[in-house]
């Protein structure tokens, strides 16, 4: 008798918890809808957001636990009047449909180069990756380097750091069971923490006003989204550990951002090792962590201009 009760009681909680994880997932996206375009993907689609509508094309890929949104108030806004800016959600993240094997970054960076095929074929665009996206965007340069004239990285994830560091919720979200159930709890408490974090991921640098909304951090807690994330990053050492011997090979300039102050990662671990492989141009910030694009958005701007100017040139 007991174990039927403890049975209708776990049965009564799963309900709950997914019940109210479909009300959050209701109530999240009616604030912040998909605006942009859906751009096929073999069977599935990615979602894009397009600002300016003439000049040099520029791909932006955000980091982990984010979307396209990352950039709009940053970047494209400060390049719309000459460039077009395409911001895209990675596979599972954001609006994008998860694509088979999307936890590998040549999944990832072929999803890239199909966005840039509808949006700018047979142009070379200027490449653009924050955190994890910059591991993409260098996958892009690897493996698709007609479609690349230049790539920018904004504190990029670039090397296997060597520890097992994973977060434990990544762990517990990752598995296929597992995860599934753990995830419907994400919703109740995960928003809170992330907006009372924020600032953490800025540091030193405080978050900008409204930066929680502005960028849709929301979205993330999503049960497919959550666990999409967490897949992607209980894979990524070992993917940059292959990845990484590669990075030779990679033709395109390259332009480092780097914040000395970042804690979400150690710059000599990845842009250190980085600059042995590859001529790349540093841009060294003292005072900045592991957001260089808001706090240094026009010289972030800059330099993607004067790539694409590079580009046209040639």
């Amino acid at each position: 008798m007991l174990t039927l009760s403890l049975l209708a009681a776990s049965a009564l909680a799963t309900t709950g918890a997914c019940l109210a994880s479909a009300l959050y997932t209701s109530r999240i996206e009616a604030k912040h809808p998909a605006k942009g375009e859906r751009i096929a993907a073999g069977d599935h689609t990615l979602h894009a957001l397009t600002t300016g509508a003439s000049g040099p094309a520029v791909l932006m890929i955000h980091g982990a636990s984010a979307n396209a949104y990352e950039f709009a108030s940053t970047l494209a806004p400060r390049l719309a009047a000459d460039h077009r800016v395409i911001a895209v959600d990675r596979p599972g993240h954001g609006y994008s449909d998860r694509l088979p094997n999307s936890d590998a970054l040549a999944t990832q960076a072929a999803a890239m180069a199909a966005v840039l095929e509808a949006k700018a074929p047979g142009e070379r665009a200027v490449i653009v990756g924050h955190s994890f996206g910059g591991a993409v965007a260098l996958r892009v340069a690897l493996d698709h380097p007609e479609r690349v004239s230049g790539v920018v990285l904004l504190a990029p994830v670039t090397h296997d750091w060597g520890t097992s560091s994973e977060a434990w919720y990544n762990r517990l979200a990752a598995p296929p069971v597992l995860g599934h159930a753990f995830t419907q709890l994400v919703p109740m408490v995960g928003p809170k923490q992330a907006e009372t974090g924020v600032d953490d991921v800025f540091n030193p640098q405080p978050a900008p006003p409204g930066y929680y909304d502005d960028a849709a951090l929301g979205l993330l807690f999503r049960p497919p989204h959550f666990r999409a994330n967490a897949r992607d990053m209980m894979a990524l050492r070992a993917e940059l550990a292959a990845q990484s011997l590669r990075y030779g090979e990679i033709t395109a300039p390259v332009i480092v951002f780097s914040g000395a102050q970042d804690t979400v990662l150690k710059p000599q671990l990845h842009v250190g090792k980085l600059k042995h492989q590859i001529d790349l141009e540093l841009v060294a910030l003292a005072d900045e962590g592991h957001m260089p694009h808001h706090g240094e958005g026009d010289a972030v701007a800059d330099a993607i201009r004067r790539l694409a100017k590079a580009e046209a040139s040639r």
